[in-house]
């Protein structure tokens, strides 16, 4: 199923959890609140199997938290952001 496009496999499997590209499509509008209910779900069970999305959420969540105190964000957050987009240039979306 795999070789499916996406839009075809959601067709078939609605409340499949997102695959990585879905989840980074789909992930800064999951962290400030703006997806509707199955959307916000099959994120969520992604980013719970997927230790790669599960860090880049956990590393923007970071960024957004010191941007609403105003302070710089946590040096090991802006490390892992920056290896992680270096990961995509070189190795693209899984």
């Amino acid at each position: 199923m795999d070789a499916l496009p996406t839009t075809i496999r959601r067709r078939l499997r609605p409340n499949a959890p997102a695959n990585c590209r879905e989840a980074a499509t789909y992930l800064q509008a999951y962290l400030d609140g703006e997806l509707d209910d199955r959307t916000v779900e099959r994120v969520a069970a992604h980013l719970e199997v997927c230790r790669r999305c599960g860090l880049e959420a956990a590393t923007y969540h970071a960024i957004k938290r010191a941007l609403a105190r105003r302070s710089a964000p946590p040096p090991d957050a802006l490390t892992r952001l920056h290896h992680f987009a270096e990961q995509l240039v070189t190795e693209g979306p899984r």
